[in-house]
């Protein structure tokens, strides 16, 4: 009977051990799930703020190239506008 009784606590102590780290693995998917939930709201944001920027540039576009340079600034030349140490 020592021996069965060695073997059934042999048994519940593996079957506890079991039990616990199913428990740590749920607690770690759930955690999984809930940062991958929080990343798809960071990326849609970021979606949404890259195509709203996308947007203004377009419109900055369209004004630079409908505006007279001669009423304006020149656009800048890098050899004509270089300092006078180079």
């Amino acid at each position: 009977m020592n021996q069965s009784n060695f073997q059934k606590n042999a048994s519940n102590e593996q079957t506890e051990l079991q039990t616990q780290q199913v428990i740590e693995l749920q607690m770690s998917m759930a955690h999984l799930e809930l940062t991958v939930e929080r990343l798809d709201e960071v990326i849609a944001r970021q979606d949404k703020d890259i195509q709203t920027l996308q947007r203004q540039l377009q419109l900055i576009y369209k004004q630079v190239e409908s505006q007279d340079t001669e009423g304006g600034i020149a656009p800048f030349d890098v050899m004509s506008d270089r300092p006078p140490h180079y």
